[in-house]
């Protein structure tokens, strides 16, 4: 075998075809990163959707939980007892259907009696949020009665497990009730002085 000598062109010769060389195994080996990388972002979505589909599924169970314990008896009595006679009551109480979409809505409880109605809207957790935001549906309510010519008064009120923030404070400010759970049942907060509930 001839000994080759080295030149500046055989040198840089070498340096050129070691460079293509690295430059491949690089190039292969950020694929192969790559499609790893595509494999577990892949694999998280699936478990993050299946994650988000139970904490759903739990959190939807909870408010079941929560409406079913507002909508007993108990809560009848208590209204009772600050001389609102109830004669009936539903839950999730659709109303506007027929009307624009802006004007529909839907109430978690519906006390009534022949001249009043009680609304309520029931949360897990109660936050100020939800207070300002059944207040608004309140209103569309009291629009879409008067369009068909329903006469009676409607009372406001919030529910939640857990009550955050000001929560209880707008509401009594906006002349609702605040209903929240206290041990196994569920009690109406005692209503601050000077509250006067107001009547859509």
């Amino acid at each position: 075998m001839s000994e080759q000598q080295l030149t500046y062109e055989s040198v840089l010769k070498l340096i050129s075809e070691n460079s293509r060389e690295f430059s491949r195994s690089l190039k292969e080996q950020g694929a192969e990163f790559d499609r790893r990388m595509q494999e577990r972002d892949a694999e998280y979505a699936r478990i993050s959707k299946r994650t988000n589909k139970k904490i759903g599924d739990l959190t939807g169970s909870i408010g079941r939980v929560i409406e079913h314990m507002v909508a007993g008896d108990n809560i009848i009595k208590k209204f009772q007892a600050l001389d609102y006679t109830i004669s009936d009551y539903s839950r999730n109480k659709k109303f506007g259907r027929n009307l624009s979409r802006d004007m529909w809505g839907e109430i978690d409880l519906f006390l009534e009696n022949g001249d009043i109605a009680i609304l309520i809207e029931v949360k897990t957790t109660l936050e100020t949020q939800d207070v300002r935001k059944h207040l608004y549906t309140l209103e569309k309510f009291r629009r879409v009665a008067d369009i068909k010519g329903d006469e009676r008064r409607f009372i406001g009120a919030v529910a939640g497990a857990v009550v955050k923030g000001d929560a209880e404070e707008i509401a009594h400010e906006n002349g609702m009730y605040v209903i929240v759970q206290s041990g196994k049942a569920m009690e109406i907060v005692p209503v601050p002085e000077g509250f006067k509930v107001r009547k859509w």
